[in-house]
């Protein structure tokens, strides 16, 4: 199996082993979901700019880096590793986050070069890859719309902060 392949369901093993690690008090649960929710504000921005494999996003959150849903998602890991409140659950999303990330981009950034070879390069030579910069570079092309993040379903992954959190809640409750 490859790779790409095994990154969803090694993602709820990884989720998994988060929550049975994980040992949240109110301060870390309430710091997760600030981080957390950091991260899924920066997913809907981007959601809200991109049309997959159609047209190469370059605006809003894309003007900042070439890669904000997996910037955002991994502020979501963290602020959820945050709420675990245990070194060991944050290793293990950063483990899961460089298993699969890296590659992830890198295909990524391949596949977006191909299919949009005139405006990548120029776009890709001002935004960097991961990292956002403050000021926005690029053509700053696409705008939002509300009815894209709808289309890109990202309300399933808007659930995904509120539902690690109460289980965390669950967890810490558990634990006494």
């Amino acid at each position: 199996m490859s790779r790409a392949r095994l990154r969803v369901p090694l993602g709820w093993v990884a989720g998994a082993a988060v929550i049975a690690l994980a040992r949240p008090r109110p301060w870390s649960l309430a710091a997760g979901l600030v981080l957390g929710l950091a991260g899924e504000a920066i997913r809907i921005w981007a959601s809200g700019h991109i049309e997959k494999t159609r047209v190469l996003a370059t605006g809003g959150p894309y003007a900042h880096t070439r890669n904000p849903l997996y910037l955002g998602s991994t502020l979501m890991a963290a602020g959820i590793a945050l709420a675990a409140a245990s070194p060991w659950a944050a290793l293990g999303a950063a483990a899961y986050f460089l298993a699969f990330y890296p590659s992830a981009i890198r295909g990524e950034a391949a596949f977006l070069a191909g299919r949009f070879p005139d405006v990548y390069a120029p776009w890709a030579a001002e935004v960097p890859l991961f990292l956002p910069r403050l000021r926005p570079g690029g053509p700053r092309a696409s705008r939002f719309s509300v009815s894209r993040v709808g289309r890109n379903r990202e309300w399933r992954t808007a659930l995904a902060v509120p539902a690690a959190l109460l289980v965390l809640w669950a967890r810490g409750r558990l634990l006494g």
